[in-house]
């Protein structure tokens, strides 16, 4: 087994995320050594409590099964040593240290990084399936590949409307690659597995949709793109949670305006208020990347950390 089938290996032991890891990685120097690593070196990196759950999931564990179900189920992966790896998401503070991949995306190919995340409400509203679908062609026709959930709502309009438009589009779970959640987007997912676009996720496959796992899933989803884009939500949504991780990643937050008397438009307001920019047109956010010519009038001044219900 190589260094990284044991990168792979950590990846699927629950107690140990992307600020672990690094710890364990500069503790041992690789993941085969902390794989093997006696008793007493587990307990000085990581507690006796959680060094205790490993040696358990360690002994239990079969690391050349779990590839093989990778390549049966046609799931690749790769680690953030790889060359592969997304270079934006590798700049994140949190990134996690091993992706699992479905479907043939190349992040190494020129202008794979030219990504936007576009996310919002899941009971979207008709105005905000018309601003989505307007932004996402307009996005999808320069270039940019459309990351967001796969959830219904935004997340699904964005992405269909990428397809249509002959762009490519990656939808990060917050489960395992394998499965589709919710079931009602099985057909979205199998058009972006088979258009040369990819469904990505960083827990192991076979694991279910869990609550905490949707707003790790976000910080990806931001990590992935130059901005992020928020088209309709409340002001507790979980997009404005993803805003937040684009603000972590010094990236780009961009908010559509809504009628105010919208229950919907208090998100975008919100991040608007805030300092996020306010884009009319995908026009204003080619402008901002100065994919097209002109450019922005004043700069937006750093976001305030939002307060953002979780609950």
């Amino acid at each position: 087994m190589n260094e990284r089938n044991y990168y792979l290996g950590f990846s699927c032991f629950p107690g140990i995320g992307p600020v672990k890891f690094n710890q364990i990685i500069k503790r041992f120097n690789s993941a085969k050594e902390a794989w093997f690593a006696s008793k007493k070196d587990l307990e000085e990196a990581l507690g006796e409590r959680l060094s205790t759950k490993f040696e358990v999931f360690r002994n239990s564990f079969d690391l050349k099964v779990y590839a093989n179900k990778l390549i049966e189920k046609q799931v690749r992966f790769l680690t953030i040593r790889d060359s592969e790896y997304p270079k934006l998401l590798k700049q994140s503070k949190k990134a996690p240290f091993v992706l699992y991949i479905k479907g043939k995306f190349d992040f190494s190919a020129k202008d794979s990084d030219k990504m936007i995340g576009v996310v919002g409400a899941r009971k979207i509203t008709v105005y905000g399936r018309e601003v989505t679908k307007i932004f996402c062609e307009e996005l999808a026709l320069n270039g940019f590949v459309i990351v967001s959930g796969l959830a219904l709502g935004v997340d699904a309009i964005a992405a269909q409307t990428a397809l249509e438009n002959g762009g490519k589009t990656i939808a990060v779970l917050g489960n395992g690659v394998d499965l589709c959640y919710p079931s009602a987007n099985k057909n979205l997912y199998d058009q972006i597995v088979q258009s040369g676009g990819a469904v990505i996720a960083e827990v192991p496959i076979g694991e279910t949709p869990g609550r905490g796992l949707f707003p790790a899933r976000n910080r990806i989803i931001a990590g992935l793109s130059l901005g992020v884009l928020v088209t309709e939500g409340t002001e507790d949504s979980g997009s404005l949670i993803t805003a937040e991780c684009a603000l972590a990643d010094k990236r780009s937050v961009f908010a559509v305006p809504g009628p105010i008397t919208s229950q919907m438009s208090k998100g975008p307001y919100k991040l608007i208020q805030k300092g996020a920019k306010l884009v009319t047109s995908a026009e204003d956010i080619l402008r901002e990347f100065k994919i097209i010519r002109g450019s922005t009038s004043a700069e937006v001044e750093p976001l305030k950390s939002l307060k953002v219900k979780r609950g």
